[in-house]
């Protein structure tokens, strides 16, 4: 359904699960921010979120460490903070 809509949409079978960049989103008239931390590369994120808004897709379209998909219309996305690449915590405070 959600190609439907032109969402922007990457395979999982690349990403790499030792290294994880965190990302913020920021939504317009909504108070809290989005975080979530992807196996996407810093740039990878970048080029997603920039076809976004350049209007190649209505809807941003990201997947987090767990696989659970995030989607934000284009055209609410107030912000989007970028987060150094960071290696993959181990232990209990994963959970």
């Amino acid at each position: 359904m959600c190609a439907a809509y032109g969402a922007v949409h990457r395979a999982g079978t690349d990403r790499r699960r030792d290294i994880a960049v965190e990302v913020k989103i920021g939504v317009q008239h909504t108070p809290r921010e989005i975080v979530l931390e992807s196996g996407l590369s810093a740039e990878e994120v970048e080029s997603t979120v920039s076809a976004a808004l350049a209007g190649k897709a209505q809807l941003l379209s990201l997947t987090d460490e767990k696989g659970r998909k995030v989607l934000v219309p284009a055209d609410r996305i107030a912000y989007v903070e970028i987060g150094e690449p960071s290696a993959r915590r181990v232990g209990f405070g994963t959970l």
